[in-house]
């Protein structure tokens, strides 16, 4: 049985930044590059990665630019979409992988849409989680919610870092697993910040450990949440500055959704997947898990990795 201690971890350099990513399998071996959301990290797609190794295939997973171990970009606050795109590409470059197979989750999968998109010939097929493949442009989420939506809050400037400022990197982690592993979308009352939602009695979700939660919280006190605040919940659009005539994809996809993630209860996004997102993705599978949260590759590895299995061997 491969184990964590196999992984292989290093620093690329890419576009004036040291990357961190962690690797296991073996070179020649087609290639899976994870892409993380937020509280989320590297460290977020430990199953898989064994899992895909174990049957042949080479595992990639970053840490974002300004995530957990990767360098701090100079300007956060002009951090887009298209930067992480960027960096993924010359990532693949600088390792000299032609061809990869792209697994997202969360903003991760906003990545994953752009990077297909501008770049399909570099992609054997897709495989989302928690948030499906989407179209470049900006959800209107946040106007259909009340003020206390976490999205909304985390878009004011310097919100969010006074709200995690009074907290240590852990408790922040945590707090936020507790959240958004729950069935209703976070919403803070009027007089209280969303850290306030959680009392500190609350237990944590029961397949997330305390050693899960120390990895996690070492890996934020090193890079903070300044950029990772940043990048998904900035209100620019996704489509900042790339030239995208044709938003339909057609590799090979799949979308594995937690029928109790809170996402789905975003105004306008059960339309978008049982509408639109077929016409966009027209060779794209959807998987429902009943009891899944937003966290499907923690909480049901052994589910989400047969259907990830699956599927790169159908497509491999």
């Amino acid at each position: 049985m491969r184990k964590m201690e196999e992984m292989e971890h290093k620093y690329v350099e890419v576009n004036g930044l040291k990357l961190h990513i962690a690797e296991i399998g073996s070179g020649n071996s087609p290639v899976v590059v994870f892409l993380h959301g937020f509280p989320e990290i590297w460290y977020s797609w430990r199953y898989q990665m064994i899992a895909v190794s174990k049957a042949g295939y080479r595992a990639i997973a970053l840490d974002f630019r300004g995530y957990g171990l990767s360098g701090q970009p100079p300007q956060p606050e002009k951090i887009t979409f298209l930067d992480l795109v960027n960096d993924i590409l010359a990532l693949l470059d600088a390792l000299n992988i032609s061809k990869v197979f792209l697994i997202g989750k969360d903003f991760g999968s906003a990545i994953l849409s752009l990077f297909v998109l501008l770049h399909g010939e570099r992609v054997s097929g897709i495989i989302t989680m928690g948030v499906p493949f989407l179209p470049p442009q900006a959800p209107k989420y946040t106007e259909k919610l009340p003020e206390g939506f976490y999205i909304s809050r985390w878009r004011e400037p310097g919100r969010a870092e006074a709200d995690f400022g009074r907290l240590d990197a852990k408790t922040v982690v945590r707090n936020i697993y507790i959240l958004f592993s729950r069935s209703e979308i976070p919403i803070a009352n009027e007089n209280q910040e969303i850290m306030d939602i959680v009392q500190p009695s609350t237990p944590l979700p029961p397949w997330f450990t305390e050693e899960d939660l120390s990895a996690y919280g070492a890996l934020y006190e090193n890079s903070g949440f300044k950029t990772a605040m940043q990048v998904p919940y900035s209100n620019r659009s996704l489509l900042e500055q790339a030239n995208i005539t044709d938003p339909r994809v057609h590799v090979p996809a799949l979308f594995i959704a937690g029928e109790k993630d809170y996402f789905l209860k975003f105004p306008g996004v059960e339309d978008y997947i049982s509408g639109g997102l077929k016409s966009l993705v027209p060779n794209l599978q959807m998987v429902n898990l009943p009891e899944g949260t937003h966290f499907v590759q923690e909480q049901l590895p052994d589910e989400v990795n047969r259907l990830v299995l699956d599927f790169l061997a159908r497509n491999s």
